[in-house]
């Protein structure tokens, strides 16, 4: 949300005192200027003795003429050319001439006035846009156009002087005054409809520049009104400068292109999904220069990078070099060429910041280690001293026990090794990884939904909720902030899942090797065994396409990009592009294909728990003997149960993994890991 602008007010005196502005002329009759000449003296031209021109002879009548056009000229009543308000049109004026005045001296003096109502109508403009309110380009373009005015003024006084000297006759006058005929109505008209639609900052840059194409035809307009145009963006490209050089927003009236917002902070970026703060601390505003209009982008970028080596403490200097002042504007586009430098600069060494200084590729190889598994020694020890605490539902768990277990864990690993294993911590989710999955997609479209289909467990552990994070610290968090953070933890409590799922079929695979000396004959045990090997075969499978077919892959095309990246934009992009495309190809954008890969690994969880007590069930173990008990019914009939469930599911996920490969090729590999398996059964 943009601050509010506070202009200071015009002085009450520009109003109430006209002779100080310029604003006299609309509200007061001028008396002629006129000296003696050819025997008629001031006194018989005196209100009080007026008589109509056309009482005159053509002699007088011409001097008397040429005598009201300089009034004219310089937006003043003469004896016999009146100034009118246009009715319904605020500012806009016209001259009238005597009726009774000689035709041919009313033709010519018609023919001078536009010039005259095109003065009045910009000097108007002129003093009404210096106003604080109206912003530092109309100010420019103002004074670009008093600075015009004083030259006209100029051939004014040097034309009356003339006639003073009786050396000019009206034919004359409309000579010298044609030259300048073109420039001034060319100039009124823009002034007429920058006044009509209030325009300010960018938009009269675009109506300068549309006009002055427009005139191609007529050489000196054109010029003069580049020439404007050059005047009026002379103080927008001095907010430009500071921009692109300081990475600061100097613009009081708030006419420049880009919107800062103060109240988004950098500390957001840890704790914000949506990453406002980088998207929105700084963005393109409606209105930007029709030259600017191709680089906006960089130029906004440019900026940004600017601010964030500035809150890094770290100190900002553009080479001598490029330095270049950006005050040029014209048609040698001198200006996109130091905005091209001033972003090649602070591309570069914002990236070189957050490369060596803050070594962004060691702060991912250590996230890389954690959470997605790369290095998972500590992961084993951590699940081996915090089982208890794991297997407690989810309101039992303590936190900090968890966090001392892992800190211990860590320190006794090779994990201790890694000088940033201190920003790694433990979380607990509040609700499942489906739930929590579609919650995630609801928010990046935008659209909760309040009846979602994803059916929360009942009760659900700190096996089902843990999860690792990861402090991440300013200016990192620009590329890992707390979106990509939040799509890491996704994939690490999927990760750990499959691992805890492998663990639990271990020891079941262990109960089943420590009675394998034993006469198992007539038994169930070995229908158990290979149940047990076929759930096996499909986690490791499952896991082995994660960690090999698609991070281990995925990770290393990152790596080669972020090495040839030029930009730190470039960097978040890729490094979103890896995240998503891990998310992807390891199901967790797929909810059908996840709930049936959740359905499996559910199964062996279940059947992995039973195991104690199918074992015992089956044997009645004493200290000499080995029977078998009348229970072998019931346990073959749930290691049967657990068989046919495990396979049905097992058998729909294979054809709906080889169905979806055709739109989704990465499901391939999956699909022939698990198909593999179902032909070794």
């Amino acid at each position: 949300m943009e601050t509010p602008l506070s202009c200071p007010s015009t002085p009450s005196w520009n109003i109430e005192r006209p002779f100080l502005t310029g604003r006299f002329h609309q509200e007061t009759r001028g008396t002629s200027r006129l000296a003696d000449t050819s025997g008629l003296s001031v006194e018989s031209f005196s209100p009080g003795l007026e008589k109509d021109i056309g009482s005159y002879t053509a002699a007088v009548q011409e001097l008397v003429v040429i005598d009201d056009l300089m009034s004219a000229l310089v937006g003043v009543e003469g004896r016999y050319i009146s100034i009118r308000r246009v009715r319904g049109k605020e500012g806009d004026v016209t001259f009238l001439v005597d009726p009774s005045m000689d035709l041919a001296l009313q033709e010519m003096a018609k023919r001078i006035l536009p010039l005259c109502e095109s003065y009045l109508l910009i000097d108007q403009f002129v003093e009404s846009r210096s106003q604080f309110k109206n912003g530092i380009v109309n100010h420019a373009f103002a004074a670009a156009l008093r600075a015009l005015l004083l030259d006209y003024q100029a051939m004014v006084a040097q034309l009356e002087h003339q006639f003073r000297l009786g050396k000019l006759s009206i034919q004359g006058l409309l000579f010298y005054c044609q030259p300048m005929m073109g420039s001034m109505q060319a100039l009124s008209t823009v002034v007429r409809k920058a006044s009509a639609n209030e325009f300010t900052g960018s938009a009269v840059l675009n109506l300068l520049q549309s006009h002055a194409k427009a005139m191609a035809g007529d050489n000196a307009v054109r010029s003069l009104l580049e020439k404007m145009t050059e005047s009026a963006s002379n103080a927008y490209l001095g907010i430009l400068e500071r921009w692109v050089y300081e990475g600061v927003i100097d613009d009081p009236y708030g006419e420049f292109f880009i919107a800062e917002n103060k109240s988004l902070l950098k500390e957001s970026l840890t704790h914000d999904y949506d990453t406002k703060y980088w998207r929105q601390r700084y963005s393109l505003k409606e209105g930007i220069p029709s030259f600017l209009a191709n680089i906006a982008g960089t130029i906004l970028t440019t900026g940004k990078y600017l601010n964030v080596m500035r809150e890094c403490g770290h100190n900002v200097q553009v080479p001598s070099s490029e330095n270049s002042k950006l005050m040029s504007f014209g048609s040698n586009h001198r200006y996109l060429e130091c905005v091209k430098a001033a972003y090649d600069f602070s591309s570069s060494e914002l990236l070189n910041l957050i490369r060596d200084k803050y070594d962004l590729m060691g702060k991912l190889r250590s996230i890389k280690h954690y959470l997605l598994l790369d290095q998972g020694d500590f992961l084993v020890h951590f699940m081996d001293i915090a089982r208890d605490e794991l297997t407690k539902k989810h309101d039992e768990i303590s936190v900090e026990k968890l966090q001392s277990l892992l800190d211990l864990a860590l320190r006794t690993t090779a994990a201790a090794a890694d000088p940033c294993h201190e920003d790694l911590t433990c979380c607990l989710e509040r609700s499942s990884l489906l739930k929590t999955l579609s919650i995630l997609k609801d928010v990046e479209r935008r659209t909760v939904s309040d009846d979602n289909d994803v059916e929360e467990p009942v009760s659900i552990t700190g096996l089902e909720t843990f999860s690792l994070s990861y402090k991440v610290h300013w200016p990192l968090s620009i590329v890992i902030s707390r979106k990509a953070l939040a799509k890491y933890q996704s994939i690490f409590r999927f990760l750990f899942h499959c691992k805890h799922v492998d663990r639990q079929l271990c020891g079941a695979w262990q109960v089943h090797q420590g009675v394998r000396a034993l006469n198992m004959r007539g038994t169930a045990i070995p229908r158990s065994s290979l149940l047990c090997r076929s759930m096996l075969k499909f986690i490791n499978s499952l896991l082995h396409y994660l960690t090999f077919e698609v991070l281990e892959p995925n990770w290393h095309m990152m790596h080669n990009r972020l090495q040839s990246a030029k930009s730190v934009d470039e960097v978040i992009q890729y490094h979103d592009l890896f995240l998503d495309k891990c998310l992807r190809e390891c199901l967790l954008l797929l909810p059908e294909l996840l709930k049936k890969v959740e359905k499996l690994k559910s199964l062996c969880l279940q059947y992995a728990a039973a195991t104690q007590w199918l074992i015992s069930s089956s044997f009645d173990i004493s200290s000499q003997s080995l029977k078998m008990t009348t229970k072998d019914a019931t346990v073959t009939e749930s290691i049967l149960k657990f068989e046919k469930e495990f396979n049905a599911e097992l058998q729909s996920l294979g054809p709906s993994l080889s169905s979806n490969s055709q739109t989704e090729p990465y499901l391939t590999h999956l699909a022939q890991c698990i198909l593999g398996i179902r032909n070794d059964k």
